[in-house]
């Protein structure tokens, strides 16, 4: 069996490697995502254009679905050297505490907030922990769709929240923020949560408009609350380990490639949030614009009580709007 699994790997990895002629490197670039998520197609043409821009010399083969490990496992093989690649976020605060600001509930206000944030003096000060903690270098970032709440019923303040039964994944962070805005949260099994909705054991769920469809919740929901109150990125990340053993050109080819990757993600992710919400409408869903401000006020506290002391400082600047 540990023979199959291995060819299986191997196999996929061939599928979306670049050829390359007088290689002199070549990376292994593992992720969770599956073959149609735009990480997987940013990280294929990450590989197609550093292969470009080394002539070939460096080929970048890309192991989708877990086959190469699981997040953790990823991260602990770069740290060994048996791994080049991953594409990894909030998990990395297991090292580097900053890494938490990737995914704090309304810290960001948008994604052009977001961006600012990411692309910015913070920015910085993360990756430059990840590099020093875990060993791992940031050369790009992709945005995660925003996480938005449904239920049977138009949501637009916390005010209307009125103890509703809803799902939130076995985050205390989480747990404690809807909590404090006025609904009655608890954790349950993803795969549990469309017969739970449809039985009524609960009555809204929180989650991005790709997993609402991909659910297909909106067979058992009318409404998407457009609270936007988690908005994240995940890093694009290379071993410290192999950033080292590459010339200063490699280096800048490899950043090249990183941000025309970026770039090409970010297109795709623009592309898929618009499709899924059109799927979405076309198949019974209300969209319902809500009034952030409040939504982001009533969580403050919860989320200040739940984030690490180290990062305290920075989470209230951007609830002030800093």
């Amino acid at each position: 069996m540990k023979f199959r699994t291995l060819g299986a790997a191997l196999l996929t990895a061939a599928m979306f490697a670049v050829p390359a002629n007088a290689q002199d490197m070549t990376l292994k670039l593992g992720h969770l995502a599956n073959e149609e998520n735009p990480w997987h197609k940013a990280s294929v043409k990450f590989a197609e254009e550093l292969a470009a821009l080394t002539d070939g010399r460096i080929a970048v083969e890309v192991f989708p679905n877990e086959s190469l490990g699981k997040e953790i496992d990823l991260i602990n093989g770069m740290q060994l050297g048996t791994v080049d690649m991953t594409i990894t976020g909030e998990s990395l605060q297991n090292w580097a505490p900053m890494a938490a600001l990737l995914a704090v509930p309304y810290a960001y206000r948008s994604i052009d907030h977001m961006d600012e944030v990411a692309s910015g003096e913070i920015g910085d000060d993360i990756k430059a922990q990840v590099i020093e903690k875990a060993q791992i270098r940031p050369i790009a970032y992709f945005a995660r769709g925003p996480r938005n709440l449904t239920s049977n019923r138009a949501i637009t303040s916390p005010d209307e929240l009125d103890n509703l039964k809803m799902r939130v994944p076995n985050v205390p962070l989480f747990v404690d923020v809807w909590k404090s805005m006025g609904a009655n949260p608890g954790p349950m099994a993803f795969s549990e949560v469309f017969t739970g909705l449809q039985n009524g054991t609960i009555e809204a769920q929180e989650n991005p408009l790709a997993l609402i469809r991909s659910a297909s919740f909106n067979e058992v929901q009318s409404h998407v609350n457009m609270t936007e109150h988690v908005r994240s990125w995940i890093y694009l990340t290379i071993a410290e380990m192999t950033w080292n053993k590459l010339s200063d050109e490699d280096k800048a080819a490899v950043m090249e490639a990183a941000a025309r990757a970026q770039a090409y993600e970010r297109e795709l992710f623009e592309a898929s949030i618009a499709a899924d919400r059109a799927y979405l409408e076309e198949n019974g869903m209300t969209f319902v614009e809500v009034d952030g401000a409040a939504f982001q006020a009533a969580a403050k506290d919860a989320v200040l009580a739940n984030v690490n002391d180290e990062i305290k400082p920075v989470v209230e600047g951007l609830f002030a709007g800093n």
